[in-house]
């Protein structure tokens, strides 16, 4: 008996044993997934500098951009080629926002919405003339010689020498002497004279002097401000030669250049209301009197315009305006409906030269993020009308597209600076960067190129030190030095083909260094400067190690290269103002 509770027990026991140590495992285990997930560190990185790598948000320590959480999420199959997911820490923190892209309906209970076009003040070609030549011969002298100055008809224009009229004046004068005797002679010679516009006065005088006259004077037979001159004096003209262009700014035309989305919803008539840069408190009300039926296929835009009244002569050609669109569509059966149109906010377009691009939402459960490129319409208020690229329905990024933009970067999808057609440019690049092949060349030869490209490390530091005087004499010193660079030192055709090439660039570049002194135009010319130096240096070969680097925000975000003998950054398109901005991308020994 004893012995059978003895064999219980020690059951009871072995079994508490186990479920306590499973127990316990378990609870360890889930402890320490636990603290395994509450001790995951966050890691903050810079879309221009991958190589940062900080503990919290802030800006990069090189570029001062914001920093953009590291996402694990990069490689995530399920997600399209060109989407990337951000987490919710960091959509909070760079407060991001999105809305929901719909019709126009801004103004829902309202019958009519407000197009918004922009254009400028051309002159009315309805009131422009031509002022010709009314005899021919050399113009000894012209009188108005500027543009923009006003004529007046009837003024004095020009003093012309014209041998027809010297022959005329022989004939009139020589039909003086038998004017009683052959009245019709007379008469024919003095109407011959009056259709060149000789004016009766001086008729008169040729027929009281006798005499004749050999420089006539022209005057004006239209009023208005210069165009355009058509000729200077010394000139020869026939009869009706053009001698200036005059326009009457009594009245002037508004110019715009509508989509052609845009312009079902405009006729002949409709009203607008105008307001010109240069008085922004003046509204001036007009009328559209002219549709363009021609369609310009470059800008896919249409000209319409109205005529306004300048009598004051403040409204000047050239000067920009922009002008307010009542819009209203009507259904047959007479009920009022307001224009259809996509639209969104202008905080959602990004702007990267001739590309407009936004960022969609394109999981609406998750927060997967896609670029998406866009064709724009015109200026709707705050708003953008979208001609392509975006539906109704689709979920766009209106507040944060930056950072957005930046996430993409970082993840090397699509975004601004990195589209496929960038990608394709940059490849190109990255194959021109490649070692050429080396041609060995003269000792001599070498010697004065080496010198050369000292003399170019020296024009390097001065733009690290943003010294445009400095640039300038160091330019200057290239330039002599690079006269002592004999290409007759050259034996292979090659090298021969390869130095023949270059020295045209360089030269012009460093013309250019020399004269100019505003250091950012100077920096433009040290990109081509940089990339001949380094073809060279790969060609030839260097006396010393020498690092070929790059920053990808130089040459407006394109990229920009140059030599250093340092392995440490110093940049010389930004110097202290991104000093450390850049990386290594070969060695060249």
């Amino acid at each position: 008996m004893k012995t059978k509770q003895i064999i219980t027990l020690a059951a009871i026991l072995i079994l508490g044993i186990v479920i306590g140590k499973f127990a316990f495992n378990n609870t360890s285990s889930s402890k320490n997934k636990e603290h395994k997930n509450e001790t995951v560190e966050e890691h903050w990185t810079c879309s221009m500098h991958p190589q940062i790598d900080m503990p919290e948000f802030g800006a990069c320590p090189i570029c001062g951009m914001d920093l953009i959480l590291k996402n694990s999420n990069a490689n995530d199959d399920s997600l399209a080629s060109n989407a990337f997911k951000m987490t919710k820490n960091a959509i909070a923190l760079a407060n991001i926002e999105t809305i929901t892209v719909g019709k126009n309906n801004a103004q829902k209970n309202n019958t009519n919405t407000i197009l918004k076009l922009s254009g400028k003040i051309q002159t009315n070609d309805r009131a422009s003339s031509v002022q010709t030549a009314h005899f021919g011969g050399r113009l000894e002298r012209l009188m108005y010689k500027s543009i923009g100055e006003y004529v007046s008809k009837g003024s004095l224009i020009a003093s012309v020498y014209s041998p027809e009229l010297v022959t005329a004046q022989n004939e009139f004068i020589e039909a003086l002497a038998i004017k009683k005797a052959q009245p019709e002679l007379y008469n024919a010679v003095r109407n011959k004279l009056k259709n060149w516009k000789i004016s009766e006065k001086q008729i008169q005088q040729i027929e009281n002097n006798k005499k004749v006259i050999t420089n006539f004077k022209m005057y004006a037979n239209v009023s208005g401000y210069i165009d355009e001159i058509l000729v200077q004096e010394g000139s020869h003209v026939n009869e009706g030669t053009p001698l200036f262009k005059v326009s009457n700014l009594g009245s002037v035309w508004a110019v715009f250049d509508v989509y052609e989305n845009d312009i079902k919803n405009l006729k002949i008539g409709q009203k607008i209301k105008i307001t010109l840069n240069a008085y922004p408190d003046k509204i001036i009300s007009s009328k559209i009197n002219f549709i363009n039926p021609v369609l310009n296929t470059a800008t896919r835009t249409i000209t319409v315009r109205a005529t306004l009244n300048n009598t004051s002569k403040k409204l000047k050609p050239g000067m920009l305006l922009s002008s307010d669109v009542q819009l209203s569509n009507t259904s047959k059966k007479g009920k009022s409906k307001g224009v259809s149109s996509v639209e969104i906010p202008k905080t959602a377009v990004m702007w990267t030269g001739k590309r407009s691009i936004v960022y969609i939402k394109s999981n609406k459960d998750d927060a997967v993020f896609e670029l998406r490129e866009v064709t724009l319409g015109n200026e709707n208020g705050s708003n953008y009308t979208i001609l392509s690229g975006l539906e109704n329905g689709d979920e766009v990024v209106v507040n944060g597209t930056f950072t957005v933009d930046a996430a993409a970067q970082l993840q090397g999808k699509s975004s601004m600076m990195n589209s496929k057609k960038r990608q394709e440019v940059g490849n190109k690049a990255q194959k021109e960067k490649q070692v050429a092949k080396r041609i060995k060349v003269n000792l001599a030869f070498k010697k004065k190129l080496n010198i050369v490209i000292n003399d170019y490390l020296a024009i390097k530091d001065a733009f690290v030190l943003t010294d445009a005087k400095k640039v300038n004499e160091q330019a200057k010193k290239t330039a002599l030095d690079l006269k002592n660079v004999k290409m007759k030192l050259l034996k292979k055709p090659e090298a021969h083909k390869v130095w023949m090439d270059a020295v045209p660039i360089l030269k012009a570049s460093l013309t250019s260094l020399t004269t100019e002194t505003d250091v950012a135009k100077q920096r433009t010319t040290f990109i081509d400067l940089s990339k001949t130096m380094i073809l060279l240096a790969n060609s030839f070969g260097v006396e010393k190690t020498i690092y070929v680097q790059h920053c990808p925000m130089a040459n407006s975000n394109n990229g920009a290269d140059w030599l250093s003998t340092e392995k440490a950054i110093k940049n010389p398109y930004f110097g202290d103002k991104m000093l450390q901005c850049g990386s290594v991308e070969q060695t060249i020994d």
